[in-house]
C-alpha cells in the first residue's frame, strides 16, 4: 500500500527542520507520500498543509517536545502519532534524533507491508458542561478547573463529586483531573500522585486548597464533576491550551474521552524519564 506520512517540526526550531527536510527526503526515496505543517514548509523545500488537514495521514510524526506531541494529538488523532524528542524529558517522545530516519522509515515499510499500524493506545478526557452547551477538545495530560486566576483572592470553591458522590469542597485555586500520561505534568507540581502510565486509572487533584484531601485515584470510567461556586469568574482548560469561561455556579464533567491516542514506535522508558524531573 502507498503510505501517507505528515510531519510536523516544533515551530522556529532549526533542528527540527533540518530532521523534518531528512525525513521528507527518506520518506519519498522509499516511495511514501510526505507532507509538513506550513510553518516548516515555509523553511524547507516540502509541500506545506495545515496540521488539520493531516487526519487522512496514515501516520504523523512529531519533532519537538511533549508540548509539540500535545498539540498534534489534538488536530490529528485519531490518526497514529510518532514522537522525535529535540526536548528535555520526553515521555511522549521515544525516539532520539539520530535514530528517526531509520525508526520512521522502518514503521513507514510495516505499514505498507501489513496495512496495519501498531501502537500504545493513551487515553484521554473529555470536559463537557452540565449548565451550557460545550465540550473541550480531548486532553491527554489534564483537564483543569479554575477559578478567575491562581493565588490570593483568584480562587474558587470547588465540589469534587465522583461517581454523583461527594469527595471533597473546598476553596481553592483549582482542581485538576489527569490521565496517567499527564500525572508526570501539571499533575506532579501540584503534590499528585505518580501513576505508571500502563495503568488505567484517573487522578483527581486539588490545588491549594484551604481544606484538602488527599489527591484520588479512580477507575478510568468514572465520572468526575467539578461544580464551581464562591468566584465571578472561572475556567475549565484542557491541557492547558483549550478552554472555556465559566459563570459560577457551574458544574463540569469530566469522562473518558472516545478516541485515545495511539503513539506509535519504541515507547519513553519511564523510570529514566523520572531522572530528568526538577
Amino acid at each position: 500500500m502507498d503510505v501517507a506520512v505528515g510531519i510536523v517540526a516544533q515551530r522556529d526550531n532549526e533542528r527540527a527542520q533540518d530532521l523534518a527536510a531528512a525525513l521528507v527526503n527518506a520518506l519519498e526515496a522509499a516511495g511514501a507520500s510526505a507532507v509538513v505543517d506550513e510553518a516548516t514548509g515555509a523553511a524547507i523545500a516540502a509541500t506545506p498543509v495545515p496540521v488539520d488537514s493531516m487526519d487522512d495521514r496514515d501516520l504523523v510524526v512529531s519533532i519537538g517536545g511533549d508540548g509539540t506531541l500535545l498539540f498534534v494529538a489534538r488536530e490529528v488523532s485519531p490518526v497514529p502519532i510518532m514522537g522525535v524528542n529535540l526536548g528535555e524529558v520526553g515521555f511522549l517522545n521515544a525516539v532520539a534524533p539520530e535514530n528517526a530516519v531509520d525508526v520512521v522509515t522502518d514503521v513507514v515499510a510495516d505499514i505498507a507491508r501489513t496495512g496495519r499500524v501498531e501502537g500504545r493506545e493513551l487515553a484521554r478526557l473529555r470536559a463537557t458542561g452540565v449548565d451550557e452547551d460545550w465540550t473541550l477538545a480531548p486532553a491527554l495530560n489534564e483537564i483543569v478547573v479554575h477559578g478567575r486566576r491562581r493565588g490570593h483572592g483568584g480562587g474558587a470553591t470547588i465540589e469534587i463529586r465522583v461517581d454523583g458522590q461527594s469527595y471533597a469542597e473546598s476553596h481553592a485555586d483549582g482542581v485538576l483531573v489527569a490521565t496517567p500520561t499527564g500525572s508526570t505534568a501539571y499533575n506532579l507540581s501540584e503534590g499528585g500522585p505518580l501513576v505508571h502510565p500502563a495503568t488505567d486509572a484517573v487522578i483527581v487533584t486539588q490545588m491549594a486548597a484551604a481544606e484538602s484531601m488527599p489527591p484520588l485515584v479512580v477507575e478510568p470510567d468514572t465520572e468526575i464533576s467539578l461544580t464551581v461556586t464562591d468566584a465571578d469568574t472561572a475556567y475549565a482548560i484542557s491541557d492547558g491550551r483549550n478552554r472555556q469561561r465559566l459563570e459560577p455556579p457551574a458544574t463540569v464533567t469530566v469522562t473518558p474521552a472516545a478516541d485515545p491516542v495511539t503513539l506509535v514506535g519504541p515507547q519513553a522508558n519511564f523510570f529514566d524519564g523520572l531522572d530528568k524531573l526538577e
